[in-house]
């Protein structure tokens, strides 16, 4: 089961929304230490105590993201910040 799950619609082409994606991910990947990899249009991150994926989708972007124990208490913080990245690139 999912700790975190955001859906944010968008008006994108699928190739902007992709551009948009990958500037999340070199951000999430700078902030959070992720390791990330696609597979089509689904790029999937992972760390210790972090796993998940971001999904592009025609009309909207979805995050969906399970915490271990350690970073369960910061499920807050976290979600704030994919939401504040997706705020600024996706508006």
């Amino acid at each position: 089961m999912a700790d975190i799950e955001i859906h944010r619609p968008h008006d994108k082409s699928p190739e902007e929304a992709r551009k948009i994606v990958e500037q999340v991910e070199r951000q999430l990947k700078t902030k959070f230490d992720l390791e990330t990899q696609w597979e089509g249009n689904t790029m999937r991150f992972k760390r210790t105590g972090l796993s998940g994926e971001m999904q592009i989708g025609a009309s909207e972007v979805a995050v969906i993201a399970s915490l271990g124990l350690m970073l369960k208490p910061m499920k807050g913080m976290i979600t704030g910040e994919i939401n504040k990245f997706l705020d600024a690139k996706l508006g």
